[in-house]
């Protein structure tokens, strides 16, 4: 009984605190929330937005909960898989390689690179690497929307996950990259029995409704 008073407690006052990236905090989250709160309303939900290293060191210290990782990033944490996505070369509209169908990594080599700051790991450079290839990176910056404006002003070219650049409105080309590049993300934590309630319930209900997610 007191198992039970503490768990409905935890759903009624509970704060969930989640490390995310950009991402996932505008097209997964507000889909997620929203029907999380209908059955849950007095829930909050704090978020703090950083890149797989940070997130990381996050959940280890406890500032958040949980986090959205990438299981190839990660040591000393529990990960469920939620989902694959591709990345896609970003390019300005009248780029040369803007009329191709898709565009080979070493194309993107001859171009001023803007690379996505995502911590010790990231996907774009493991495909550059993994092809014998090196990237001219010439900004390194931790916004995938100043990446959009970057590309759109013709300062270079870039590698975002296909689910960022749903619904923009930047003037940029957005193509696949061959070979292709695909993002693994995760829910990471320390262990499941030291999760409070409230976080242990949106987990479950993330993972029913993962189907859904773009």
């Amino acid at each position: 009984m007191q198992e039970k008073a503490l768990e409905i407690k935890g759903l009624e006052t509970g704060i969930i605190r989640v490390g995310t990236i950009t991402s996932v905090t505008c097209h997964w989250m507000p889909m997620l929330i929203k029907g999380f709160q209908q059955l849950y309303p007095n829930v909050q939900f704090v978020f703090h937005n950083g890149d797989y290293t940070s997130i990381q060191e996050w959940i280890k210290t406890g500032l958040v909960d949980f986090g959205f990782i990438t299981p190839a990033a990660v040591t000393g944490l529990e990960t469920i898989k939620i989902k694959a996505g591709e990345m896609l070369a970003v390019l300005p509209k009248n780029h040369p390689l803007a009329e191709n169908t898709s565009i080979p990594l070493s194309a993107l080599t001859k171009e001023p690179f803007i690379l996505l700051e995502e911590g010790r790991f990231n996907e774009p450079l493991e495909a550059f690497h993994a092809a014998g290839l090196e990237p001219n990176i010439k900004y390194t910056v931790h916004d995938d929307f100043a990446i959009m404006t970057m590309v759109e002003a013709e300062l270079g070219v870039g590698i975002l996950a296909k689910l960022m650049l749903r619904r923009t409105n930047y003037d940029i080309v957005c193509l696949p990259t061959d070979p292709p590049i695909f993002r693994n993300l995760a829910i990471g934590y320390k262990e499941k029995n030291s999760l409070p309630i409230a976080s242990k319930y949106f987990i479950q209900y993330l993972l029913d409704n993962a189907d859904k997610l773009p």
